[in-house]
Order: C-alpha cells, then structure tokens, then sequence
C-alpha cells in the first residue's frame, strides 16, 4: 500500500469549510498528525493543488473530536489551522465557524445520543478550555441540514444552529483586556486589544490611512498598509501575552470605521495575512464587546442601539452578536455571548495521504 486511507468528513461550517476527524483515527503524536494533516490539506503549496484544502485560510481547516475529558462536555474539540503556503499547523486559536459543525458531526458518529427534536451539545473547546453549548435540530434522531436560517457570506439557508459560549472573555490571553488598557499606543497607532474568544487588536481604519469600507481585494494589494498592520500584530503579541506571533495566527487585526448599513460598527478584518470576506465567529464576539468597553478605540465611533444585539458589519453583510455584559466601574463584565451559524456535511468518506507519511499503525 502506497497509502493510507483516514476517515474523514468534509462540512461546511459557518463561513469556512474544513476536514472533521475522530481523534482516534489520527496518530497520537502531534507532529506525526500534523504531517498528515498537511499531506492532507495539500501544504505547502499556495494552490494545495495535490491536496483537500481550498488554497485560502477559510478552507484550510481541521476539526478533530472526541468523547470529552470533562464532566460538564459532552465532546472536545481541538481546532488546527493549517497554513496554506508553509508547512505550517497552529492550535493557537479557535474556530467558532468549525465549530457550528461539531455537534451534528458528533451526534452522527455516536459520540452524542441524539434527544428528542432539538438536541444540546455541549462542546469543550480544546484550544482555550472553555465551553460552547450549540443547540442541533435533531428530528428523528438525526441531524438536521436543511432550513429557513441564513448568514451572511453563505448562499442560501439552512437549519438554524444556536451557540452559546459560556466563559471565553479571556480564554487566550488571560483577561478581556490583556495589556489591562481599553486603549494602547503600539506603532504609533492607537488600539484596543481584546479577546472575547479570539485576541484581536481592533484599530481605526482612518488612523492607518484607510477608509474601513475598502473591498478585501483591495486592502490585500496595498502591501504598505500589510506591512503596518503587521508590524503592529507582532508588536501587540507579548503586550498581549501571546508571546512571539511571528508563527502564530492570532491576534488577528481589525480595521474599524463607521457603520454604513444600520450596524454597530464596520469592520475589515486581516486573519492575519489574509483578508476575511466576512468576520470569524470570535473576532466578531471580540469586536463587538469592544463596542461596549469605555474608553475603547470603538467608544465614540461604534452605534449601539441595542447592547443585547451588537450588529457588526463586514464586507458581505452582517454579524449579530447577542451579548448579555454589564460596565462596573468603568470595566466590562461579560455574563454571556451567543451567535447563529449554520453548517452543511458535504462529503463523507476517506482521505488520502501518503504511507511514507503515516502507514495508519
């Protein structure tokens, strides 16, 4: 045999797409696993033209899950983003997009009994240690796909997947705040750099000599501004205490401008090296609670009619982020963040890798 055959499942989650794993069919080891995974994807190589991944980020995705270590999860949930164009794989963040597949993909593979027409999924989230609680349509025992829900950045509807994310202000840098100021001067810019499930460092377009409402296309053929924003990124890491982020893909970078569609906020977002089409799941909880922080870069510029639902803006339309948080003494307490997003299994079967990668023993 010249190669081995892995148990695999292609889903649609949210925004991105991605490869779903049971963790035992993938080696222990985590360099060896990361060798398939990159074998798999097709990295490095900016077309994974000889692999299943899309040649962007947002399809370079691995979501691998098994029966939770925890008493109050009902599975874990380990997110890997594999980079595209370098031999590369990151556990240093999440993926609430991937994560709209775990539960369907849990309960199709016996790791969830389903419970009746809706059933609760509560998901430990390797990456930060917190919990996510999606709730799945499941009548007569199976998942649900098909539906009347539809987010933007994805054609068409599907069934409706709620998620509530009990306890990630923090989960990656150790505090919503993590240089313990609504406001930093790095670059010579001024920022806020927050993480409410995804460290992000959320910046004035204006103040880099963008307008914020440049499409994706654009902000990525202007290698001046990259190159600033990157400079700050890696900058802001150790600030945040994220460490060197040279090789990492957090913290992630938003370009704010004033809301042009009725929203909270307007957003271009750099994931890191990439520009989103859209927003990731956590980068728009991070943005939005960043909307409700005093004192904030967003505090004056942000419109938020309705704390309870924070409209974010991005290049294909929006992202509501429902927020349960309270301001004591001048500092933002977040009780509870929760989301809609949908997801779609495309394909199940085997993926391929080379036995000189991994021989399958």
């Amino acid at each position: 045999m010249t190669q081995t055959a892995i148990p695999c499942t292609v889903m649609r989650g949210g925004t991105s797409k991605g490869l779903y794993f049971l963790a035992r069919d993938l080696p222990a080891d985590a360099a060896q696993r990361d060798a398939v995974l990159l074998a798999a994807m097709g990295s490095p190589d900016e077309r994974q033209i000889d692999g299943m991944g899309g040649a962007h980020p947002l399809t370079s995705k691995v979501a691998i899950v098994s029966p939770s270590s925890r008493d109050d999860a009902d599975v874990d949930y380990l997110f890997l983003q594999v980079v595209v164009d370098k031999a590369e794989v990151s556990d240093s963040q999440n993926c609430g997009n991937l994560l709209a597949g775990i539960g369907p993909f849990a309960i199709e593979q016996g790791l969830v009994k389903a419970t009746g027409e809706v059933t609760s999924v509560r998901i430990h989230m390797i990456n930060t240690a917190s919990i996510a609680v999606a709730a799945i349509q499941t009548p007569g025992g199976e998942p649900r796909y098909d539906g009347e829900a539809r987010i933007d950045g994805v054609p068409g509807t599907a069934a409706p997947i709620p998620i509530d994310f009990l306890d990630v202000a923090g989960s990656s840098c150790g505090a919503l705040l993590p240089t313990g100021n609504a406001v930093d001067v790095v670059g010579g810019v001024e920022v806020t750099c927050i993480d409410n499930g995804m460290p992000v460092v959320v910046m004035r377009a204006a103040d880099l000599g963008a307008t914020g409402y440049e499409s994706p296309e654009t902000l990525e053929a202007d290698a001046a501004l990259k190159a600033r924003v990157e400079a700050i990124r890696l900058a802001a890491g150790p600030l945040m205490n994220l460490g060197d982020v040279t090789k990492k893909t957090v913290p992630k970078m938003c370009l704010a401008a004033p809301p042009q569609q009725g929203g909270a906020i307007c957003t271009r977002n750099f994931i890191p090296h990439r520009v989103h089409e859209a927003i990731g799941v956590f980068g728009a909880v991070s943005v939005a609670t960043a909307c409700v922080v005093p004192g904030s870069v967003l505090d004056g510029m942000a419109r938020v009619t309705d704390p309870s639902n924070i409209e974010v803006e991005h290049p294909t339309g929006f992202f509501t982020v429902a927020m349960d948080a309270e301001v004591v003494g001048g500092e933002v307490k977040v009780r509870r963040s929760a989301l809609l997003r949908t997801a779609r299994k495309l394909m199940r079967g085997e993926v391929y890798v080379p036995a000189a990668v991994w021989d399958g023993k």
